[in-house]
């Protein structure tokens, strides 16, 4: 699903982007972390413990680094970005550093307002991916933050009104949020946004909670093929491939052995400058050190990063989702 600042046309030119990096062995998304600090408390993943004494080492210059890689995406991530006061300015140090880059930035939401929001938009975001578990309290409980469900769902649509051409939900695959996906994916649909899944993992603090247990197998499966349909049906809603969402079963039955690809289209680079290949294994040094990344024998997560890595270019479905 493209942002509104993109036209049909723009397509040939991101496919012949894509085309060259990958022939160069470069990444095609760029994750930059710029912070650690976060204000949710969710149970899945300990940044809020990062210490405020933090943002002192974090870097203020990510143009240079976008200007070296000249990636095709880049999704400004954390932690929880909006803490960083100065994110409009490295949004922009950004876009200026690189031609046709697509921004992305992801954040729980909490303390956006629509005027934030435009100041992003203004400064070069061209898709915000908001957090959403859940269409009531329990994301509410299970960010942390009081009364999130409901701010988002009634922000959303005025970003959309104001403008803001490219708001999606980020959804988390949970053993208790299945019942959830539809309903999130239609009413995402009728305010005009998309949605992008990614499987839960207990690989950043070994939270086991959220885990997907061996009685939900049929479930699963039945709630995939309820997304691939409503995919097949309208396109542009749903950001995912079908491959990464026909994986997810097959993954949970244990039986993805190959290697994750992950660093090899998609790196990290932390508020410190220093790269790693995903966002839970810790930095290889600084980025001026990037060399590329072989494939590695682990099945510690089935994240988005790393399905969406090793999916065949299946090229005539991908071009029907971003021209939805």
């Amino acid at each position: 699903m493209l942002s509104s600042r993109y036209r049909p046309w723009h397509v040939p030119i991101f496919l012949g982007k894509y085309a060259w990096l990958r022939l160069r062995k470069r990444p095609v998304l760029l994750n930059f972390e710029v912070t650690m600090r976060c204000n949710a408390r969710c149970g899945f993943c300990d940044y809020w413990k990062t210490p405020a004494e933090a943002k002192a080492s974090e870097i203020a210059e990510f143009g240079e680094i976008a200007r070296r890689f000249s990636p095709m995406l880049v999704t400004f991530t954390g932690g929880e970005p909006t803490l960083r006061r100065d994110l409009e300015d490295i949004v922009r140090s950004v876009r200026a550093s690189v031609r046709y880059t697509y921004v992305q930035l992801i954040t729980h939401g909490g303390m956006l307002t629509l005027d934030r929001a435009k100041s992003l938009w203004d400064a070069g975001v061209d898709q915000f991916n908001i957090s959403l578990d859940y269409l009531d309290e329990r994301h509410d409980l299970a960010r942390g933050i009081p009364g999130l469900a409901a701010k988002l769902l009634d922000l959303v649509p005025r970003m959309r009104a104001a403008g803001i051409g490219g708001v999606r939900f980020n959804t988390v695959i949970k053993q208790d949020n299945l019942d959830q996906l539809m309903p999130i994916v239609e009413r995402a649909a009728a305010l005009g946004g998309g949605v992008n899944f990614s499987l839960y993992t207990d690989f950043k603090n070994g939270n086991r909670e959220h885990l997907i247990g061996a009685d939900q197998q049929d479930a699963v499966q039945r709630a995939v093929d309820a997304l691939l349909a409503f995919k097949r049906r309208r396109r542009g809603i749903i950001t995912n491939s079908d491959y990464y969402l026909e994986q997810i079963p097959r993954y949970l039955r244990g039986e993805m052995t190959e290697p994750c690809q992950s660093g090899s289209t998609t790196i990290h680079i932390d508020p410190q400058g220093h790269v790693r290949r995903c966002p839970d294994f810790p930095a290889d040094g600084p980025w001026q050190s990037y060399a590329g990344y072989a494939p590695i024998d682990c099945n510690a997560c089935y994240y988005a990063c790393r399905g969406e890595a090793q999916a065949p270019l299946r090229l005539m479905s991908r071009i029907r989702d971003v021209m939805a």
